[in-house]
């Protein structure tokens, strides 16, 4: 097998192992059982413990911010803003849907997730907050003066906080009780909230 193949395989084994036992149950044995191999293998694609789980954080990071940032529809949202946020709630649990070891390690963190974990998940949740308040305010420079157009007032940083946090409310619940919310209703819900304060 390829190295880079190889070191991708045993990085989804170390990630099953952290789903199923927590972070403090994973180990380059439990990793090369996960992965049906010995351990010399594992040790021949990564140095040690402490560089696969340093690649695995990396690998994750970067897949879930890419994946979070392309569930926004197309397009700035500025011609209807309550339909854009319906559709990236639609995206947002499709993307949950497709992977979601991924999202349940982010929005539903076991105890013994590290701090330095933690904090780079806190550091893109923020990064994500930004980038909705940069919208909102892009929303609101579009829309103050127009007649019905809503609180040009409110603090984009306060109402991107309430989004991403309602969000990620609704994900959880996605990930512990599927088939609760349907993604349609909730998104029509999303947009009718949204379209008495931004309509299109």
């Amino acid at each position: 097998m390829p190295i880079e193949e190889r070191r991708e395989q045993l990085l989804d084994a170390a990630l099953a192992v952290i789903v199923d036992t927590g972070h403090d149950r994973v180990s380059i044995d439990a990793i090369a059982k996960r992965a049906g191999v010995a351990r010399a293998v594992v040790y021949s694609a990564f140095e040690g413990l402490d560089t696969l789980l340093g690649a695995l954080l990396d690998r994750q990071q970067t897949r879930a911010f890419d994946r979070l940032l392309a569930t926004l529809p197309p397009g700035d949202g500025l011609d209807d803003p309550a339909a854009f946020v319906a559709a990236a709630v639609r995206g947002g649990l499709q993307m949950v849907e497709e992977d979601p070891d991924t999202w349940r390690l982010i929005l539903l963190p076991p105890p013994s997730m590290p701090a330095a974990v933690r904090e780079r998940v806190e550091q893109d949740r923020e990064r994500f907050r930004r980038r909705v308040a940069e919208w909102i305010s892009r929303i609101q420079a579009a829309v103050r003066g127009s007649e019905g157009a809503g609180p040009s007032d409110l603090d984009p940083h306060f109402l991107a906080h309430a989004l991403v946090a309602g969000a990620e409310h609704f994900t959880r619940l996605a990930l512990t009780d599927p088939g609760r919310f349907d993604a349609e209703h909730l998104a029509a819900q999303v947009r009718a909230v949204l379209a008495g304060r931004w309509a299109g």
